[in-house]
């Protein structure tokens, strides 16, 4: 079972919901692009919307190396709630699972440390499941479960 997510190039639409500590769920849809290039590096572009909400969008810029036969692969992301971000993932048959870590919050005058985690599960080639969640610490502090069609 190969992966069509982020081992080809492609656009894709999200549709789920976005849930934070304390509140109820809110739709989140969003668009996303995956391009590479020839040396093996691939560019992820996401942009979330919340449709019936007054949060403002979340934009999400990933750069990473992926070699032709690996599975762990290294990433740099730049998000519009987390800042500057590093991360790995892990390819398996089914799913790719992705953890990360916020480089520094001083900026933002927050000395607690932030991560996250995302977990694609592939139902077909055209069709995934995202979970996500970020943490402060050691406690959730919002979690998102959407679908990813590839638009063709």
């Amino acid at each position: 079972m190969a992966h069509t997510f982020l081992m080809e190039e492609g656009r894709w639409i999200l549709q789920g919901q976005w849930l934070e500590r304390n509140s109820v769920p809110i739709p989140v849809q969003g668009k996303t692009i995956v391009a590479w290039n020839h040396e093996n590096w691939f560019t992820w572009v996401t942009k979330l919307i919340f449709p019936k909400s007054d949060r403002e969008s979340i934009a999400f810029q990933y750069r990473g190396r992926l070699d032709a036969g690996e599975s762990q692969y290294n990433f740099v992301l730049q998000q519009t709630l987390l800042g500057r971000v590093e991360g790995e993932g892990l390819i398996s048959p089914s799913t790719i699972v992705q953890r990360y870590w916020v480089l520094s919050d001083a900026a933002r005058g927050d000395s607690q440390s932030r991560s996250g985690f995302e977990t694609l599960y592939r139902l077909n080639n055209d069709t995934y499941f995202l979970s996500s969640g970020i943490l402060t610490g050691h406690s959730l502090t919002s979690i998102m479960e959407a679908q990813l069609e590839r638009q063709r």
